[in-house]
Parts: C-alpha cells; sequence; structure tokens
C-alpha cells in the first residue's frame, strides 16, 4: 500500500466509525469493566494470512498522558522477515518464547479514537524479539492485519497508519536505537531489560498529514 492509497483508507475507516457514531476505542472494548493494562483482544488480534498482529490497552491515570484515552501495539512476527535470527536482543526464554513478535510501534489515541502519537519502547515492554532500526524498516511494509477476527475498520485502519508513517516510523525506530547506545554501553544488556519504557515519540496531526499528500 503506497501513502495515497493509506490516507485514502485512513480518511475512510475514520469517516465511517463517525458516522456510525462508535469510536476507534469502542470497536476494540468491552461495555463495561474495562480492566487497566489487560490487552484486548485477550489473545492479541493476529491476521490468519501474515501474522501480523495487534493489540490495544489502556493505562491507569497517573500512568499515562490526560490526553490519551488507550494505545494499540503493532508488531510483525517473526516469520514474516527475511532473517529471523538477526535480532539485537531477545527475551529471556529464547526461542521458547511465548511470542515470536517484534514491536513495531505504539499508536497512542485520544478520548475521541483519533490517533495522536507514534512512540517506539524499550524491549522488555512488549517481550519483544528487538531487531535494528535498519532491518525494521526493510520489513514495514510487510505489516498487514486487515483480515484479523476483530473489528474491520480498526484493521484497515491500523494497516493503513503503519503505510502512511512509515517514513516516521522508520526516523522512531533510528531514535530508540540511538537512544539505547548510551544505556548499553553503561549498563551492558541489562539496560534492554528494566527502566526506559518510551525510547522516542512523535505527534501526530491527520489533516497535516493527509494535506501534505497530493490525492486530487
Amino acid at each position: 500500500m503506497d501513502q495515497r492509497q493509506a490516507a485514502l483508507t485512513v480518511i475512510e475507516t475514520i469517516t465511517a466509525m463517525a458516522g456510525e457514531g462508535v469510536p476507534l476505542m469502542q470497536r476494540v472494548l468491552p461495555d463495561t469493566d474495562v480492566r487497566f493494562w489487560q490487552h484486548y483482544p485477550d489473545k492479541d488480534a493476529r491476521d490468519k494470512r501474515t501474522r501480523s498482529r495487534w493489540y490495544y490497552h489502556v493505562h491507569a491515570p497517573g500512568d499515562r498522558d490526560p490526553g490519551e484515552h488507550g494505545h494499540f501495539h503493532l508488531f510483525l512476527h517473526r516469520t514474516q522477515l527475511d532473517d529471523p535470527a538477526a535480532f539485537t536482543v531477545a527475551p529471556a526464554a529464547g526461542e521458547d518464547a511465548p511470542a515470536h513478535v517484534t514491536h513495531i510501534a505504539g499508536l497512542s489515541v485520544n478520548h475521541i479514537g483519533i490517533p495522536i502519537s507514534w512512540f517506539v519502547t524499550n524491549r522488555w515492554v512488549t517481550d519483544e524479539f528487538l531487531y535494528p532500526a535498519p532491518f525494521m524498516a526493510a520489513h514495514l511494509a510487510r505489516y498487514d492485519v486487515d483480515q484479523t477476527a476483530e473489528d474491520s475498520l480498526v484493521n484497515r485502519l491500523l494497516t493503513a497508519m503503519v503505510a502512511l508513517y512509515r517514513d516516521e516510523l522508520v526516523d522512531l525506530l533510528h531514535a530508540r536505537d540511538a537512544a539505547m547506545v548510551p544505556l548499553v554501553e553503561a549498563q551492558g544488556p541489562a539496560a534492554y531489560e528494566a527502566d526506559n519504557a518510551v525510547m522516542a515519540i512523535i505527534p501526530i496531526d491527520l489533516d497535516a498529514k493527509i494535506e501534505s499528500l497530493d490525492l486530487e
């Protein structure tokens, strides 16, 4: 999916959600008893063709920006990678890890369901197989969650957001790697396993992003 197609899909899906009066997060969360930190859906949304995945969750008040309702975590599966063994650091369980995924980024959503920022995290946050930014950059186009069992508008929006913001995501992943360098120099491999949760963040202005493209 190129940027033009991605922008049109973002417009289409957000417009459809608004028309139905059901914002993004309400399509993911239960009507009652939303639990902080819980994955929604419980075992993540997994594309049956690509194995890309996502989940949404909500941090407790005081542990999130007041403007954020919650955020999505977006992942590629290691089977989508040209060289799954090319990771920088792996979960403690190694090849026996329960989830063979690598984290692309988190996508924060405000209280009316509009994406407001991208962020990237340290390895321990999602217990991922962490790969270097240039390697990830070569694989971002493979992210596709259009065929999970969850809400189709949510699926299509997330696929399109990664395509629309591919350049920014590459920059964020490079920023993550750069931020890790002094931490690893000081702490060694332990730097990937504690503290320093969010390594880089950029705001999202969807109107400005879409207006920067020629959609005529």
